[in-house]
C-alpha cells in the first residue's frame, strides 16, 4: 500500500522540513508516482541530505488525489516554494526511486551523486531503497581517520619515493575514499590506480568532466605507476591484510586496460612475490584480448561496467571510442574462459535499469556468460540530464525490488551485492541473506 510519510522540502536557506500534509512522493524514469511502504527503509547511517537547486519539490495530495508541487500546496496562511531534498546513500544500499521533483529549466546540471527519494515517518527518516549488500565494510564505525591518518605518514616515511602510495594517500585523506582508507588500515580491498587515460567518456564520469557539464567528484590520476611502485603498495597489502584484495580501475583514474603491459607484468610480479589474496579489474571491457592476457597472468577477479545491455543505451552513457556493447560481452566470455569470477557492475537508475525489457537482457546475459555476481551500483548523475540522453521508455517497469527477486530465484548460482569480493567467498552466495 502507499505510504503515510510526509513529503520534505528546502527553503531558500538550505534548511529542511517537513510539509504538513502533502504525502512523500518519488520518481520513476519520467513518471511521479506514490511510494509503496516496501519501498521504504529507515535512512540508513551514514547517509547525507541535501536539497536540489532549481527543482521544486513535489508530493501528493490526498485530498485532491493529485501530485502537487510545494509552491501550489498551501503552508499556512501563505504559499511558499519549496525546493526537492535527497538522500545519498552510504554503499551496500540501492535505491528505487528517485526524488519527486519538478525541473524549472533555470537550474545548472546537479552534480554527480545519486539522487535517492527521501521522506519522513513518525518514526524518523525513510529513503526509497533497498540493502543490496550485508557487508559491513563501508559502515563509518570502521573508519577513525586518526588511524588513517597515523599510518598514512608512517608508510610515507617508509616509501617516500613511491608516487602510487603519496596518491592514495591523497584519496585518503582528502577525497575520504574508504577502499584508500582501507590500505592504510591493512584490510579488505585496497586500490591501484594507473591510468591517466580512458576510451570512454562517460556522461557521469567522476574524475574527468567538460566544464560546461558538472564538476568531477575528484582529480584524476596524472603519472602512470611504475611496475615496482604497483608492486611494492600491491604485495605489502596482500601479505597482512584481512581478505585482502587489490584492485585496478579506480574512481581516481580513466580505464586501466589503457595500460595492459603494466598491468600484465605488474600481477606476473605480484604472484612471484606472493599467492596471498586476490587482485581483481574494474574496467569497461572495451578490449577483451587484453582482459585474456590479464587472466593468464594471474589476475583472479574482474568487474565490468554496465548501465544496459542495449547497445543505443550504452553508447548514450558510455560514448566509447572504438569499441562497443558486443566488445564489452565478450570480455565476460573470456574472463569466465580463463578461470577468472566475473561480475558486472550494473548501473541502477529507477525507471529505466527494471523496465521489462532491459530486466529479459539482463537474464538473456547472465545465461549467455554464466556470470558469477550482479554488484548493483546507483548511478550518479543528474536525473534529467540522463533522461535527456536516452530513448524515451516503450516497456513498462517491474521495480527495482522486484527486479532483484527475480534474478535471485531465476539464477540460483548468482550473486547478488555491492562489494567485490576476495577469493574465500567466490560461489557465496551472501544475497540469501537480505529480504528484498
Amino acid at each position: 500500500m502507499p505510504s503515510t510519510v510526509l513529503a520534505l522540502f528546502a527553503d531558500k536557506a538550505g534548511q529542511i522540513l517537513d510539509h504538513p500534509y502533502l504525502e512523500m512522493a518519488g520518481r520513476s524514469g519520467h513518471q511521479i508516482v506514490r511510494v509503496e511502504e516496501q519501498d521504504l527503509i529507515p535512512l540508513p547511517e551514514g547517509s547525507r541530505l541535501f536539497y536540489l537547486p532549481g527543482r521544486e519539490a513535489l508530493g501528493w495530495d490526498s485530498r485532491k488525489k493529485a501530485f502537487e508541487g510545494t509552491r501550489t500546496a498551501s503552508l499556512g496562511d501563505r504559499r511558499r516554494r519549496g525546493l526537492a531534498v535527497s538522500a545519498f546513500l552510504p554503499p551496500a544500499y540501492t535505491r528505487t526511486l528517485l526524488p519527486a521533483a519538478r525541473y524549472e529549466g533555470k537550474g545548472k546540471t546537479l552534480p554527480l551523486w545519486s539522487y535517492t527519494a527521501v521522506g519522513l515517518r513518525k518514526d524518523g527518516w525513510v529513503a526509497a531503497a533497498v540493502r543490496t549488500d550485508p557487508v559491513d565494510h563501508s559502515e563509518v564505525c570502521h573508519y577513525d581517520d586518526r588511524a588513517v591518518l597515523a599510518d598514512v605518514d608512517h608508510r610515507l616515511q617508509k616509501a617516500p619515493r613511491n608516487r602510487l602510495l603519496r596518491q592514495l594517500a591523497r584519496c585518503a585523506t582528502d577525497y575520504h575514499c574508504f577502499a584508500a582508507k582501507n590500505l592504510f588500515l591493512g584490510r579488505w580491498e585496497a586500490p591501484l590506480p594507473t591510468s591517466p587515460s580512458c576510451n570512454s567518456n562517460c556522461l557521469g564520469c567522476i574524475s574527468l568532466q567538460p566544464s560546461d557539464c558538472c564538476p568531477a567528484s575528484q582529480e584524476r590520476i596524472r603519472f602512470v605507476p611504475s611496475v615496482e611502485e604497483v608492486v611494492e603498495v600491491a604485495v605489502s597489502h596482500l601479505e597482512s591484510a584481512e581478505e585482502g584484495i587489490v584492485s585496478f580501475g579506480q574512481g581516481c583514474e580513466g580505464e586501466p586496460l589503457m595500460q595492459v603491459p603494466l598491468l600484465e607484468r605488474s600481477i606476473r610480479r605480484i604472484r612471484e612475490k606472493t599467492g596471498r589474496g586476490t587482485i581483481h579489474l574494474n574496467t569497461n571491457g572495451s578490449d577483451p584480448a587484453a582482459v585474456q592476457r590479464l587472466c593468464l597472468a594471474g589476475l583472479d577477479s574482474i568487474r565490468i561496467s554496465l548501465n544496459s545491455i542495449q547497445p543505443s543505451l550504452y553508447d548514450a552513457y558510455f560514448r566509447p571510442h572504438r569499441y562497443g556493447l558486443d566488445d564489452v560481452v565478450e570480455s565476460v566470455h573470456r574472463a569466465k574462459a580463463n578461470g577468472a569470477f566475473a561480475a558486472i557492475n550494473l548501473l541502477i537508475f529507477p525507471g529505466v535499469s527494471d523496465r521489462e525489457g532491459e530486466v529479459e537482457g539482463l537474464f538473456s546475459l547472465v545465461e549467455r556468460t554464466q556470470l558469477d555476481m550482479i554488484q548493483m551500483r546507483n548511478l550518479s548523475i543528474d536525473p534529467d540530464l540522463y533522461l535527456r540522453i536516452i530513448p524515451p521508455p516503450k516497456d513498462p517497469c517491474l521495480g527495482i525490488r522486484e527486479m532483484l527477486r527475480l534474478l535471485r530465484r531465476r539464477f540460483p548460482a548468482l550473486e547478488i551485492g555491492y562489494f567485490n569480493r576476495p577469493k574465500e567467498l567466490f560461489g557465496a552466495r551472501l544475497c540469501e541473506q537480505l529480504p528484498f
